[in-house]
């Protein structure tokens, strides 16, 4: 019973080499552009989901004045908008974002939204700086032999034409485009939209369409469910529906019909009406003034 058995094999050992601990092994290069300094107690939050993690480290990585809202960011990322919008309140509970909205003077809502690197810092938010331009290299002066003529035949660089002025949002057609969310909630369109869309429907109402014509026209038949850019669709309608110009109208020795009187908003009830000249009434407030105050 005591004899040993000098050809047992010996105890297991372990076939990874001593020399290659377990886990992870980092592979490191020294950054230097285009990095961000994230700190751990973010990248490693013991309660912060993955995706949130992930979206607090992609706001702090942009620049100032980048969008973040859901919208921007379901078109930046495969998850979609209800998990992107429960990590943004995952981010906002810990301190890390703070979504504040103010009402601008049109009465339009927005959504000032602060990034926080460090939970519980206060302040104003840090600007990034502006990275300095190399210096221009000095001109190098032509040889005395060869002088150099100017070259009439390059024409001079064209000027490019001024951008037209924005749409002022009491205009009838940015009051319609901004209304357009009480027939269908999906229709809420930004200040941006509203001007950028309001000349389209401005073409509609010169060609003599009423306000309710192109209202039926913009939210009539819209396909069920949610959709991302309804901006397109109501530019996509405006510009393949429009209505043909309005025939002129003239006789022997008249001149042709004038264009359409414009549309005016009534001083009293805010309702549309035809007037050519601006902050007039309307036939019923003026026939009733009582009301109207």
């Amino acid at each position: 019973m005591d004899t040993q058995h000098l050809s047992a094999p010996p105890c297991a050992q372990s076939r990874l080499p001593r020399q290659h601990p377990r886990g992870v092994t980092h592979v490191k290069v020294r950054h230097t552009a285009r990095f961000t300094v994230i700190g751990n107690h973010l990248a490693q939050h013991p309660q912060l989901s993955g995706l949130a993690i992930g979206l607090g480290v992609h706001i702090q990585s942009l620049p100032t004045g980048a969008r973040v809202d859901i919208r921007t960011l379901t078109d930046r990322f495969p998850e979609g908008e209800t998990r992107i919008a429960s990590a943004l309140r995952e981010l906002e509970a810990h301190g890390y974002l703070a979504r504040t909205r103010h009402r601008l003077p049109s009465g339009h809502l927005v959504t000032r939204t602060v990034s926080y690197n460090q939970p519980g810092a206060t302040g104003a938010p840090v600007r990034e700086p502006r990275p300095t331009p190399p210096p221009r290299p000095a001109p190098v002066p032509p040889p005395a032999t060869a002088p150099v003529q100017p070259d009439v035949r390059t024409p001079p660089p064209a000027t490019p034409p001024a951008a037209p002025p924005p749409t002022p949002l009491h205009h009838p057609a940015a009051t319609l485009l901004a209304s357009l969310h009480r027939d269908d909630p999906r229709l809420l369109l930004s200040e941006r939209v509203v001007q950028h869309l309001a000349p389209a429907v401005t073409a509609w109402l010169d060609r003599g369409a009423t306000p309710e014509a192109v209202r039926r026209t913009l939210t009539a038949g819209l396909p069920e469910g949610p959709f991302r850019h309804p901006a397109g669709l109501l530019a996509h309608r405006l510009a393949e529906l429009l209505p043909p110009p309005l025939p002129a109208i003239a006789t022997a020795g008249t001149a042709p019909s004038e264009r359409p009187i414009p549309l005016r908003n009534c001083d009293g009830c805010d309702r549309a009406f035809r007037s050519q000249e601006p902050g007039h009434r309307c036939r019923d407030c003026r026939s009733n003034p009582q009301e109207a105050t």
